[in-house]
């Protein structure tokens, strides 16, 4: 928003706005004169800031809004608090503790449910194919399969598709891109969570090269969001007792909880999960939050513990003691010499070129796959159903260009495996043998993530397996990616990894005393260090996951390395994703040309003030005619001796406020009479969708002509820079504050209060380098 805006087109079409704005647009076009004599900025054809305001949510275009994280400071709100009990506050904390033990206990709870669910549909599934391998039935068997992963497949993509399209993908971009501020419809919405979590139960089952990983961090917020609202009024869940948390700011922290509390469910890693929100989804952090943070996650681990022992006596079908991710490598001890260091170092770079161009490859699909989806939720689902037959077609058809292999002598293991799970499937093979490829391709994929780390039976798995394997993983795990499906990248490129890092350990067998397992357990890091550009918790999490600490200097070195090599070629996957979407996320550091242009550079307009006491009738005018949230607040005379900045009014305060039409006949003070009616709640956040809006606005003609006083419901505390601040210090204050409005204010006295508002669009390199193309190359 700028003073350059077209004023007098505005001020034609209400003609009340033009008697009593006249003087006060002289006044600005005669500032605006006097400030551009003052200084010039580069040449400029355009200050209406027309980047996109909308992004890709799921597979639909949808608008997106800023949140409101800063703390509304008007008299209501002054009030409230100045009228709250020591007992009100006590209560309040003693509510927050409350909600994150919820949010643990649901996201632990509906984290097992997924794993009982998947286990036991795909275990009878593949029961059921290997009983017809058995009997040489091999054409059933495929029919069998392939029909089974279809039905499953169809099911999870028509609830993506027609359903929830915002929860096919991982959800984590969503997640990411809300914590740092972006609201995008229905990304955390009870429907999504509905979808979200059957949806992932399907996709996995159907044998899909995807995880339930990165589902389980946007389901962990999707509950947090549903509990953080006070329930969903539309599907009548609700409780009244929730309304202190009516805001951003308190949907932020808990939803954090839920993203940690995710992982955490996920991957059995709680200490893991508090650093994934810390190091990838949080762009917020503070010592309060850390506590909570790590208080959910503990709840978590304690619900799956007591869950999974409960299953140890057979009591929960398929699912058995192991069905959630959890590799025990323990037996294996670490010790490394020379050969190994330089192993793990030839690892780490191969994880970082390997990693960049999945990243590449990935977004080259995601784009491609848009074009697809575009054209409707039919042919959404009929590229996820084809996506299912390549990928049963591959399952099935690979491990016939195995040989079969001797089941190795005095095995602790049943070979070949007569059930569903184990490392010797027979397949084709006859007895005494087994085949290496059906063990890793016709199993859950958490069982062939168990089978690469084994370290009992180096010779388990033949190179060219290994081999074939990994380009399986790798492009499978590309072209899945992005159909209709609640997908993560988790377990596809913890399978890719694991099988080229063993392959490195079979090579080097003879001289390493590394055992191929750990080897695996090494390229799964370096593979994951490639493509998320993620550490500290990736280190952890893999840790836990393994329950092997030992391997901790190992697993630091290969992180780090495979990180830095990847990051000279592209960003990081989830980056990648936000940025393909469209969500205007923002960085912690300014881009390096922002240090050449000011705040005042690149406020856009047009700028709608509204005066302390304003006519309705402009009041409404103006928000027909805008989209804006924030309008400045300025004082005038009479009311002050000379025009002052008063404070920002929100538009959903301004809503409320004339929908309980507090007016009067003249133009003046009438706060009090508001500060009696309203309370703080009556202009807290609504629920997803549930604001008022301008439809809802019955005012008639004589009601137009009336007055209302604006401040009451003013934020007369809002953040200010000076028109001259480097752009690039405005941008990182206005991230580290959580703002969606920074108002610009002039550097010499004698002009109008308030130059512009800053958004976050204005920060966007779009807009930025929109107003001044050469910039960059500065």
């Amino acid at each position: 928003m700028s003073l350059k805006g077209d004023y007098k087109l505005l001020m034609e079409d209400n003609a009340d706005i033009e008697s009593e704005g006249g003087d006060k647009l002289e006044r600005y076009e005669s500032a605006i004169e006097d400030r551009d004599m003052i200084r010039e900025p580069l040449l400029l054809k355009s200050r209406i800031n027309t980047t996109s305001q909308i992004a890709i949510v799921g597979a639909n275009v949808c608008p997106i809004e800023s949140l409101d994280y800063e703390i509304v400071e008007n008299d209501l709100f002054k009030q409230d608090w100045r009228s709250r009990k020591k007992v009100q506050i006590l209560q309040y904390v003693v509510l927050k503790w409350a909600l994150v033990l919820l949010i643990g206990l649901a996201t632990g709870l509906v984290g097992f449910f997924n794993n009982i669910a998947v286990e036991n549909i795909a275990g009878f599934k593949l029961l059921l194919t290997g009983n017809l391998m058995l009997k040489q039935n091999y054409y059933l068997a495929f029919a069998t399969l392939a029909g089974c992963n279809v039905i499953l497949a169809t099911c999870a993509a028509f609830l993506c598709a027609y359903v929830a399209p915002a929860a096919a993908g991982s959800g984590i971009p969503e997640v990411k891109a809300y914590l740092n501020g972006v609201d995008a419809h229905s990304i955390l919405a009870p429907s999504t969570l509905f979808v979200k979590i059957f949806g992932s139960i399907f996709g996995v089952a159907a044998g899909f090269v995807v995880g339930k990983e990165g589902p389980m961090v946007h389901t962990g917020a999707c509950i947090a969001n549903l509990l953080g609202q006070g329930g969903s009024r539309k599907y009548h869940l609700t409780w009244k007792w929730l309304r202190y948390f009516k805001n951003d700011r308190d949907r932020r922290d808990l939803i954090t909880c839920g993203a940690a509390a995710g992982v955490a469910a996920a991957f059995r890693a709680p200490v893991g999960g508090v650093l994934f929100a810390l190091e990838e989804a949080a762009s917020w952090w503070r010592s309060a939050l850390l506590w909570r943070t790590f208080f959910t996650t503990a709840v978590v681990a304690v619900v799956l513990k007591s869950l999974i022992e409960y299953c140890k006596n057979d009591q929960c079908g398929l699912f058995g003691e192991g069905g959630l991710i959890m590799f025990n490598i323990n037996n294996s001890v670490p010790s490394y010499n020379t050969i190994d260091l330089l192993a793990i170092i030839l690892l780490g770079v191969i994880g970082g070129i390997f990693g960049s161009i999945y990243n590449y490859l990935v977004d080259k699909v995601l784009r491609t796959y848009s074009i697809i989806n575009e054209r409707g939720p039919g042919f959404r689902v009929l590229l996820v159903i084809i996506i299912s037959i390549l990928t049963s077609c591959c399952a099935f058809g690979v491990p016939w260009l195995a040989n079969c292999i001797p089941c190795p002598v005095n095995s602790k293991e049943e070979c070949p495996t007569k059930g569903r799970s184990g490392s010797y499937k027979s397949f084709q093979c006859p007895d005494g043998h087994y085949n290496d490829l059906a063990s890793l391709l016709l199993t859950t994929n958490d069982d062939a993530i168990r089978n690469l780390f084994s370290s009992l039976n180096k010779n388990e798995f033949r190179i060219p397996s290994l081999i074939f394997f990994f380009f399986a993983m790798y492009f499978l795990g590309i072209i899945t990616y992005g159909i209709a499906i609640p997908s993560g990248l988790f377990i596809p490129v913890i399978l890719a990894g694991a099988s080229y890092g063993r392959l490195v350990g079979r090579f080097l067998s003879p001289i390493a005393n590394l055992d191929c397992g750990l080897f695996a357990l090494l390229g799964s890091a370096s593979f994951l260090g490639g493509t998320m550009r993620m550490t500290v918790s990736l280190c952890v999490i893999l840790l836990e996951l393994t329950n092997n600490l030992l391997m901790l200097p190992l697993m630091m070195l290969v992180l780090l390395i495979s990180k830095t090599v990847a990051d000279c070629f592209n960003k990081g996957v989830y980056d990648q994703i936000v940025t393909m979407k469209g969500l205007p996320f923002l960085e912690a550091h300014a881009e390096p040309y922002m240090r050449h242009l000011v705040a005042g550079d690149v406020v856009s307009g047009p700028l709608i003030t509204f005066s302390g006491v304003e006519k309705v009738g402009n009041i409404l005018h103006s928000l027909r005619m805008t989209s804006h949230n924030g309008f400045p607040v300025i004082d005038e005379p009479p009311l002050n001796d000379a025009p002052e900045l008063c404070g920002l009014v929100l538009r959903s305060h301004l809503l409320v406020l004339l929908k309980g039409k507090v007016f009067t006949k003249h133009r003046r003070l009438s706060g009090t009479e508001t500060l009696k009616r309203y309370h703080a709640f009556d202009f807290a956040k609504a629920g997803s969708g549930k604001g008022l809006k301008l439809e809802d606005l019955d005012i008639d003609a004589d009601e137009m002509e009336m007055y209302v006083d604006l401040h009451p419901i003013t934020n007369t505390s809002p953040y200010t820079v000076v028109e001259t601040m480097s752009l690039a210090k405005a941008a990182v204050a206005f991230r580290e504050l959580g703002l969606r409005h920074l108002c610009v204010v002039p550097k010499t006295p004698g002009r109008p209060p308030i130059v512009g508002i800053l958004t976050r669009h204005d920060f966007m390199p779009e807009h930025i380098l929109g107003l001044y193309p050469h910039i960059e190359s500065k």
